[in-house]
């Protein structure tokens, strides 16, 4: 039987594209992309999404704010339509720029999962490979890494599905960094996609 999933992404989709070629290669088992939603008109994932005939869906947060709402009427609006129209088995935060609200987590526990390049415990929220690069030139950190973990509204704080460390190496420039961590990215997330929809994992 197949699993929908649906992915919200805010910039140029590569990890996205990494879910579609898996897609694509039979390596999310039942999963099937049946949606994806950005909250940036320009992000380029809506191209690669079209690519691939992959239907789209665009809200943004101006719209709201301009309207006179709040984020959570953002987000329980955004939330409203995905069960509606999808009903998904499972939501994946692709880069997904957007800090997600009860309003919205609480509608789907246990079936979003989101992709931070950090370990668990260290350097959650934003910016997450530039301060791993700070802290490894000042000498206080000689890796970092990537996880897949479950969403629940306190920020990059809920249970890990999926973890890989990336070695810090001395010479790195940020770019180099930011490079192998992607790399890492695109491995780890479609694996978790498929575990998740597979082994009906747990969001405790």
């Amino acid at each position: 039987m197949t699993k929908k999933i649906v992915v919200l992404i805010s910039g140029s989709g590569s990890n996205l594209q990494a879910l579609i070629d898996a897609e694509r290669q039979g390596e999310l088992g039942s999963g099937t992309i049946t949606l994806v939603v950005s909250n940036k008109k320009s992000a380029y994932g809506l191209t690669r999404a079209a690519e691939a005939s992959i239907p789209t869906y665009i809200r943004t947060l101006k719209e709201y704010k301009d309207a006179g709402k709040t984020r959570e009427d953002f987000d329980r609006d955004l939330a409203e339509y995905i069960e509606e129209s999808q009903h998904p088995d499972l939501i994946v935060l692709a880069g997904w720029m957007h800090i997600l609200s009860p309003a919205f987590v609480d509608r789907f526990r246990g079936k979003i999962i989101n992709l931070h390049p950090a370990l668990p415990g260290e350097l959650d929220g934003a910016h997450a490979i530039d301060r791993a690069y700070s802290e490894f030139k000042a000498g206080e950190r000689t890796k970092t890494g990537v996880m897949v973990h479950f969403v629940i509204p306190e920020v990059d704080k809920g249970k890990p599905i999926l973890t890989q460390d990336i070695p810090c190496v001395e010479g790195d420039s940020l770019e180099d960094l930011e490079n192998r961590i992607h790399v890492v990215e695109h491995e780890i997330l479609p694996k978790a996609v498929k575990l998740v929809l597979e082994d009906n994992l747990s969001v405790a």
